[in-house]
């Protein structure tokens, strides 16, 4: 007899096959994870939104359709969240801003739609720091959100919410967004199994220059069967790509022969840590002895391309942020007031010189991943970080150093995916990133599969689904790059 911690921990693909079997029900399902969020959920601070009552009435209503045999489709029954910035008609969405009037909208965004019409049993909108612009858990709206692994740790972000909802065991399916790395990074800081795909692969009611939607699971398979969900077209984006019949649930294959790179130097922000370098290492070990052929992938980023890319973002939010009231503005989290006063006054000029350095970034990252089918990289150059911090490295110089590895596929629109693959001594987990050509995005999931089926033991996360408001094991203090405490 599974426990409301086991129900709750399920996959969406064993939940699937309880409801059409019979053996489970969504409203038991739904219910198990109720008392999984009722017992975390201010220790964790994962939602924006939840309303327990609507989400159960949508559970009896799927629990009465796999009764009759007539699911609405593939995920029918499986409890959802969604990230605030994906609208839900007559929910507010602040983005993660105390200094914003919430936007109300009177449509449901294409995504929170497929979800919708799919049977899915959305629990609530899951919270983001402020304007999406911050590595971490921290909001001035919401205050801070925690690592399920340790209260101590950071969440990642900007799907911060979405990140600790997937690893705190608040159900299987979760959407976050990303343009700079904002899936794959809690992704890293918190052992899951995140895609985010092609650009205009998902469509969104608004489209920007590498914004992306995606899944954000603890297994590649659940992460394949939502995208059979969200890849379903929306003529609202115009940028989205053509219908494409594909086979998401065809994660079978081997990895033999194919070109596997290992990037391990980005070329710009921070240096690596050197554990994970290693934990990348010995994921790319695995894939060679399985047949793969792997070459080493030398930086194709620079400094002077990050730069721009920071600068081009942060005249992007002063736009934001000057029109607010003054005294909104001094509600917005103080490290991005900062960040983004560099961003005033920049000339017309150097807007688009970085904008053209954006297309730099683009064509750079396409022609050194082109010869290799995936390519295996760090997401970030750190494990996760104390939780009160808003970003991994002190300094507001160093605001976007630890994008360098993940940042570059946003532009280029290709899909990465991330994988645990290992612990740092204080059993921080590691995750190791899998790019692919632009358009394979079930290449990508494929290799992220065969690398879950053929990881070490050790290299798999054993998920903290105690629920007593503390994580599995001891608490501890992250040890900073150079041996700093925070």
């Amino acid at each position: 007899m599974l426990t409301e911690q086991g129900l709750a921990a399920m996959s969406a693909v064993e939940m699937v096959a309880g409801f059409a079997d019979r053996t489970l029900s969504p409203v038991q399902v739904h219910d198990a994870v109720q008392s999984v969020i009722e017992a975390r959920e201010s220790v964790l601070n994962a939602f924006w939104v939840r309303d327990p009552d609507e989400s159960r009435k949508a559970a009896l209503a799927s629990e009465a359709r796999w009764a009759a045999g007539e699911p609405l489709g593939p995920i029918d029954g499986v409890p959802v969240t969604l990230k605030e910035n994906v609208a839900r008609r007559g929910v507010p969405m602040p983005s993660g801003n105390a200094g914003t009037e919430p936007v109300v909208p009177d449509a449901d965004a294409p995504i929170t739609a497929r979800v919708l019409e799919c049977g899915g049993v959305i629990l609530g909108s899951t919270v983001m720091p402020d304007w999406g612009m911050l590595s971490s858990g921290v909001s001035s709206r919401h205050g801070i959100t925690r690592s399920p692994w340790n209260p101590g740790w950071t969440t990642g972000g900007s799907s911060s919410g979405a990140g600790a909802a997937a690893a705190g065991g608040y159900g299987p399916l979760h959407v976050g967004t990303d343009i700079g790395g904002s899936i794959r990074l809690p992704g890293t800081w918190l052992g899951l199994a995140t895609l985010k795909p092609s650009y205009g692969r998902i469509p969104l009611d608004t489209p920007y220059l590498g914004r992306a939607a995606g899944p954000m699971t603890r297994t590649a398979a659940d992460a394949a069967l939502f995208m059979g969900v969200l890849s379903r077209p929306d003529p609202r984006d115009w940028t989205s790509l053509p219908p494409e019949d594909i086979d998401w649930s065809a994660l079978d294959g081997e990895v033999r022969g194919l070109r596997v790179g290992v990037h391990l130097d980005a070329g710009c922000g921070e240096p690596s840590d050197a554990g994970i370098l290693d934990a990348v290492n010995r994921a790319a070990a695995v894939f060679e002895a399985a047949g793969a052929i792997v070459e080493p992938v030398g930086p194709f980023m620079t400094q002077e391309l990050l730069d721009d890319l920071d600068l081009f973002w942060r005249v992007r939010s002063w736009n934001d942020f000057r029109a607010l009231e003054p005294e909104a503005g001094l509600r917005v989290h103080p490290h991005i007031i900062r960040w983004c006063q560099g961003g005033a006054d920049v000339p017309g000029a150097r807007v688009l010189q970085c904008y053209q350095q954006i297309m730099r970034i683009q064509a750079r990252t396409v022609a050194a991943t082109l010869p290799y089918d995936l390519v295996l990289s760090p997401v970030a150059p750190v494990a996760a970080f104390p939780a009160e911090r808003p970003m991994p490295f002190p300094g507001d110089e160093k605001t976007m150093a630890h994008i360098g590895f993940t940042a570059p596929y946003n532009m280029s629109g290709q899909p990465a995916a991330t994988v645990n693959c290992g612990f740092t001594a204080d059993r921080r987990p590691i995750g190791v990133q899998i790019a692919g050509r632009r358009f394979d995005d079930l290449g990508v999931l494929r290799a992220a599969a065969w690398y879950e089926r053929n990881r070490p033991a050790e290299a798999a996360p054993r998920w903290p689904d105690d629920v007593d408001g503390a994580p599995t094991g001891e608490q501890t203090t992250p040890t900073m790059p150079g041996g700093e405490k925070p």
